[in-house]
């Protein structure tokens, strides 16, 4: 019995070189979630061949018709064009860095090949804002898609901040009025933007939070080790050092 086809979107998170002119490319997809696709001929220098590994670039969103198959590891595409083309991303440094830094983060957050429409479309939406941002919003992204992130894969963070409720347990994921016993928690202002962070709804809000380039980073590490209590093998963000210092 042939496998079936399907229409789905998704977007690219990792592509290895495979023989002389294929690629097997990790895609995001909304309609079965993370799924490893084999396809031919994309690096040959033929007329037919040229231009097309450019679509498997990670951060790309793709509109796909794909075999799928529940009994295999390695499915197919069948047809697959850009579904938005960018206007920044691929060209800014910047932008690049930061969705990098979420191509990242989403790959390893994802463990297992379920659908999951609704951070599907968050994902997408993240990048979609990304690509439209201006400085102060591109600055603080990496920041709101963290902390928004968690969300989907439960262990998000209860705006609960006060000035009582001022210490951020990293280990427990919320915040309580006691200094915790072991080293990984924020407070001070750390605690206070963080909260801020959380009650971002749109990403145009986030020009509105004025943070320094040393405040951003250990910000930014803070969420690292965050996500490294909460998912198993997390290990270190190989993008983290490239964002730190091109995120000022």
């Amino acid at each position: 019995m042939p496998d079936k086809l399907h229409h789905t979107k998704g977007i690219v998170l990792r592509t290895v070189k495979y023989g002389e002119t294929s690629v097997v490319v990790t895609i995001f997809t909304e309609l079965f979630g993370l799924q490893a696709y084999l396809v031919n001929g994309v690096r040959a220098s033929t007329k037919k061949g040229a231009g097309k590994a450019n679509l498997f670039q990670p951060t790309a969103i793709l509109d796909m018709v794909v075999y799928h198959s529940e009994l295999k590891q390695l499915q197919r595409i069948r047809e697959f064009k850009w579904a938005h083309i960018y206007q920044h991303i691929l060209s800014d440094v910047r932008k690049n860095a930061v969705a990098l830094f979420m191509v990242e983060l989403l790959t390893k957050s994802l463990k297992q090949p379920e659908a999951n429409p609704d951070l599907f479309h968050f994902a997408e939406d993240a990048f979609l804002h990304l690509d439209e941002s201006d400085n102060g919003v591109t600055a603080n992204f990496p920041l709101f898609f963290a902390l928004h992130l968690a969300v989907f894969f439960g262990f998000r963070i209860y705006d609960r901040y006060s000035e009582q409720n001022q210490f951020l347990d990293l280990q427990e994921g919320n915040f309580s009025s006691h200094k915790p016993a072991h080293p990984h928690f924020l407070e001070d202002k750390y605690s206070a933007v963080t909260s801020q962070l959380l009650k971002v709804m749109q990403p145009e809000e986030l020009a509105d939070i004025k943070l320094n380039h040393d405040f951003r980073r250990n910000l930014l590490h803070a969420y690292e080790t965050y996500y490294a209590f909460h998912i198993q093998d997390f290990g270190r963000l190989k993008t983290l050092p490239v964002l730190r210092e091109i995120v000022g």
